[in-house]
């Protein structure tokens, strides 16, 4: 999921009116009949995304040397990740234990591994989207695993690891909804989360769109079920657990944008991202990525192949 650096223009409109004595009409699901989430505004407007000019996307080369950042995490005994737990199939509570699971999850698992022997010495910290890039800054956390697509703009603040999955953008609507693509969104609400460009990208493809933004992507779904919005767009990794929580939803469209996601790190911990990459290289070759797969995003169809790493040197 990418960010955009500022805040978007917020435009809310407050429907007042007087009346006499009129019976009752029953009013369906709107925009001015049921609460919006808590936080959630109509966008009047939308900053424009750079074209991506930089190679973002190539990381350090893996290397099995131990240096500060990787002996300080092995001295602690611990691993701390940067987590969502409400992003259902990346990362989210089981209802029944508590305990986080999803494909995030099992990557940094997967990392401990490496690191400290074991998939279970992680300490799970919960951030917000726009709490990611200063988490890692300022070593509150040791790497973010959260759903994050390598942009230009964040390569310039914090290290990646390369790929560890491509998603894509598309647009999530009721079975029974006449959109089929971004086409049909002229006229539409479409909901997506605030500080992403998501929000940017349903602007550039659908220009007549109303854009709806939310502070957290389960107001989207909330706000999709109570007929507040017409379709919810975002990355499809994410788009595929709202589905899997509503079977009257499905994902349809083409793919409005690549999202190629990475593990953030700290730029000053260069043994740390090559340590990382050391695990994705591994996960790779050994299976374990496409079993990951299969477990926990099979509903967006077959398990494609690894994504290819990409070093700088």
């Amino acid at each position: 999921m990418r960010a955009v650096a500022g805040l978007v223009l917020l435009a809310a409109t407050v429907v007042a009116g007087c009346a006499t004595a009129q019976p009752l009409v029953q009013v369906s699901a709107s925009l001015t009949t049921v609460p919006l989430p808590s936080g959630t505004a109509v966008v009047s407007r939308v900053p424009g995304v750079p074209v991506e000019s930089c190679d973002a996307t190539a990381s350090l080369r893996p290397s099995t040397v131990s240096g500060p950042a990787v002996q300080a995490i092995r001295q602690r005994g611990r691993l701390v990740v940067g987590i969502d737990q409400s992003t259902n199939l990346m990362s989210f509570r089981d209802p029944v234990s508590g305990e986080l699971q999803g494909f995030d999850v099992d990557i940094a698992r997967e990392v401990a591994r490496d690191l400290l022997g074991d998939p279970g010495k992680v300490e799970f910290r919960l951030l917000t989207s726009p709490e990611r890039i200063s988490a890692v800054q300022d070593g509150a956390v040791d790497i973010v695993v959260k759903a994050m697509t390598i942009t230009c703009a964040r390569a310039e603040q914090i290290a990646f690891s390369t790929v560890y999955l491509d998603a894509h953008q598309r647009l999530l609507v009721p079975k029974d909804s006449p959109i089929e693509g971004p086409g049909d969104l002229a006229g539409k609400r479409v909901c997506s989360q605030v500080e992403t460009t998501s929000l940017a990208t349903v602007a550039r493809v659908a220009p007549e769109a109303t854009l709806l933004a939310v502070q957290n992507w389960d107001d989207c779904l909330v706000a999709l079920q109570q007929g507040q919005t017409d379709a919810v767009s975002t990355d499809d990794s994410i788009l595929a657990g709202m589905a899997v929580q509503d079977p009257n939803l499905h994902l349809v469209g083409p793919s409005l944008e690549g999202e190629p996601y990475g593990i953030g790190m700290n730029k000053s911990r260069e043994d740390l991202v090559r340590a990382v990459n050391g695990t994705l290289e591994r996960i790779s070759q050994d299976g374990t990525w496409l079993s990951l797969y299969r477990r926990w995003l099979n509903v967006l169809g077959a398990a494609p192949h690894p994504p290819e790493p990409r070093y700088r040197d």
